[in-house]
């Protein structure tokens, strides 16, 4: 979630600087770089907690060995499959039948 935060919050001051730039004068292309180049800075200086969380989320999300995050229907489903009985035979080379 933090890494989704921070990533909104860049996005917003990157509109926001576009549209000043733009409103400007400066042309599209021009007032683009400036607004990535002025977010990038303004984020850099003042939203280090923010940027620091983000990134430690996205090292938790892509360690080695890191665990799958599983929403909540994927886990009703996994303790489905593990209530049935586990000695149970299944025949997969059997056609269903009609």
């Amino acid at each position: 979630m933090p890494f989704f935060k921070f990533t909104a919050l860049r996005l917003g001051l990157v509109v926001v600087f576009f549209v000043i730039s733009y409103w400007l004068g400066l042309g599209a292309i021009f007032s683009a770089v400036i607004a990535a180049i002025l977010a990038w800075c303004v984020t850099y200086l003042f939203f280090r907690e923010m940027r620091d969380a983000a990134s430690a989320s996205l090292q938790r999300r892509f360690r080695d060995g890191a665990p799958p995050q599983r929403n909540l229907s994927e886990l009703d489903d996994a303790a489905a499959e593990d209530s049935y009985d586990p000695n149970a035979t299944v025949n997969a080379d059997r056609k269903p039948r009609p």
